[in-house]
């Protein structure tokens, strides 16, 4: 017989959200890693805040939801409270109960602040990747790098003469501002909205616009990300990077390998890596000059002659799959924050995010 279209509901529910979640689902091994390394971030959490007062949320919770806005690609933290209300999967994977109440959208901008103070996100990036079921997916000789431009929360109109000699766009809210034959530059210019923010265009032909800097150090035996670092954007910006991050991934002179594009093939910056005993699998920039003649490039025969230098250059370009997915899935494109520290903290979430959808795939691959 056909049953009558009636809500049925009951005053008590005996079913957890665990139980809601399947056996299989892919959350269940990234859950698992992310809580190991916050169990390894304890001690870290505990000097954060104070021994007496009111309870907080733990800082656990707030970054299981935040890895949860990088990999479903919810735009505001004001949706992902949305979500968590009504969405089981994502309150078991944050911990809260069936019945448990949401947060305030303002947890966020209240913790946020005291998470930066103590470095967590890249103390927890760093504590997933030292994981003993991890550091064997990972290359410790050989390694890529490479940026690329996070646009700033931050309008042109508000790109405006340091002097305070222009006058603000308007009448209105959102007035006219015209910039026909106008000169602009980081030197005589400066965001009002986002003073960390910089002018700059990546390639020729590409228009200008205030941006950021993400970098990343890619090892090459599987293309996780082993490094991250968020600056302002510049012509030296990828370089002053690239040995900044070498320097905390690799501090001893062990021989490694780093794989780059052309824009790092530059004599002093090939000098440095060899300083530091790394070799550089740098792509050979010999284009022509205005004068018609061919650059002089500072890669020689004795690095490009070796197998090894081949395959770098093949394999570096998987670096553009972690980019994608920060900028895409993470929509990480445009920045939501402002300052350098608050847009590096989500860069670096947005890269431990990367890690932790590709590692349980990695590791279910290895013949047990």
């Amino acid at each position: 017989m056909r049953g009558e279209d009636e809500a049925s509901e009951g005053l008590f529910s005996y079913v957890s959200c665990s139980a809601r979640v399947p056996k299989d689902h892919p959350l269940r091994s990234i859950r698992r890693l992310v809580d190991g390394a916050l169990e390894a971030l304890s001690g870290d959490f505990a000097k954060l805040y104070a021994k007496l007062g009111r309870p907080s949320i733990p800082p656990e919770k707030l970054l299981r939801a935040l890895l949860l806005q990088a990999f479903y690609s919810v735009r505001s933290e004001r949706q992902l409270m949305e979500q968590l209300d009504y969405n089981l999967l994502f309150r078991w994977f944050v911990g809260l109960s069936m019945d448990a109440p949401i947060w305030d959208v303002t947890v966020f901008t209240k913790n946020r602040e005291r998470l930066l103070e103590g470095d967590v996100a890249a103390k927890f990036f760093g504590a997933v990747l030292h994981q003993a079921e991890v550091k064997q997916l990972l290359s410790n000789d050989h390694f890529s790098v490479d940026g690329t431009l996070i646009e700033a929360w931050a309008s042109m109109k508000s790109f405006r003469r340091k002097d305070g000699k222009d006058k603000p766009p308007g009448p209105g809210r959102n007035g006219e501002r015209g910039f026909h034959k106008e000169k602009r530059s980081n030197e005589t210019h400066g965001s009002t909205t986002d003073p960390d923010a910089r002018l700059y265009r990546k390639g020729d032909g590409q228009g200008a616009k205030l941006s950021f800097m993400g970098h990343i150090l890619m090892e090459n035996r599987n293309a996780l990300i082993v490094e991250t670092e968020l600056t302002q954007a510049s012509g030296t910006a990828e370089r002053d990077a690239a040995l900044a991050m070498i320097d905390r991934h690799s501090p001893t002179a062990r021989r490694i390998t780093l794989g780059g594009d052309k824009g790092f093939d530059v004599t002093d910056f090939i000098g440095e890596l060899r300083e530091r005993n790394v070799t550089p699998h740098i792509a050979v920039d010999a284009h022509l000059t205005k004068t018609g003649k061919t650059r002089k490039t500072a890669i020689d025969g004795r690095t490009t002659r070796h197998p090894g230098y081949t395959i770098s250059q093949r394999i570096r370009k998987r670096i553009e799959e972690g980019f994608g997915y920060i900028k895409t899935v993470a929509v990480l494109r445009k920045t939501r924050h402002r300052g350098t520290a608050r847009v590096g903290f989500m860069f670096t979430l947005a890269a431990t995010a990367y890690n932790l959808v590709r590692i349980p795939k990695l590791l279910a691959a290895i013949p047990r």
